[in-house]
């Protein structure tokens, strides 16, 4: 990005983090991700060299280092990455307060959700045993309808193709019901009652699906703005 030529602190600043894509970058390292493909799952539109720029740039602005954990490549937020946090945060909470939310079907993107719902999920509250859920969005092409949570109280996986396991838990909706759902415009219980979400299963495990997720931490966040078209 072509610089402000403006000595000033949050010009400078601007020149490094309000660079395409970095923020985004940003956000996945807070939330976790540290190794390049889980960074990649949450930025899947970014071209994996653009990502690849985009870290060297951060580590040599000491944003970000890069250090070798186990064979593997790990990437952590540093001292100064660490006190990013809150105002990213803030922006986030400020963007959802006060923009429009306006949802085409370009932004609903049920891969996004996915990743972010399966990083959520209250682990406590699932079964011991080994429990799949299949997720279907009736609106997306072929390739893209199917995708699978696959997990226990130790853990979850998100797999984009057939695991290969018995489903336990059929989950079917559309990419913006779960999108809306996800950041608390609709709320679920609600989607699951009118059909907007419809599940298929033992008893015991529909009861208990909700309350295995935690909506995006935004989900809290009321909207200021009246221009959401949302259901």
């Amino acid at each position: 990005m072509k610089g402000y030529g403006q000595f000033c602190p949050l010009a400078i600043a601007s020149e490094l983090v309000c660079e395409r894509w970095t923020m985004l970058v940003l956000r996945e390292l807070m939330l976790g991700s540290c190794r390049f493909n889980a960074i990649h799952r949450g930025v899947p539109r970014m071209s994996p060299s653009l990502l690849v720029r985009r870290l060297r740039t951060l580590e040599r602005a000491g944003i970000v280092e890069r250090r070798e954990v186990d064979g593997h490549t790990e990437y952590q937020l540093t001292e100064a990455g660490l006190d990013l946090e809150p105002t990213i945060r803030s922006l986030a909470i400020w963007s959802k307060r006060w923009l429009p939310a306006t949802l085409s079907d370009d932004r609903a993107d049920p891969d996004l959700v996915m990743w972010d719902m399966h990083r959520r999920m209250h682990l406590d509250r699932m079964p011991e045993r080994r429990t799949v859920i299949q997720f279907e969005f009736s609106d997306q092409p072929k390739a893209r309808q199917l995708r699978w949570i696959v997990g226990n109280r130790s853990g979850v996986e998100l797999c984009i193709t057939d695991p290969g396991f018995e489903v336990d838990l059929f989950v079917t909706t559309e990419s913006r019901v779960v999108t809306w759902v996800w950041y608390g415009d609709i709320p679920l219980k609600r989607a699951i009652a009118d059909g907007s979400i419809r599940l298929h299963g033992p008893q015991q495990l529909c009861k208990a699906f909700p309350s295995w997720l935690q909506l995006n931490m935004l989900a809290d966040i009321s909207r200021q703005t009246a221009a959401g078209q949302h259901p």
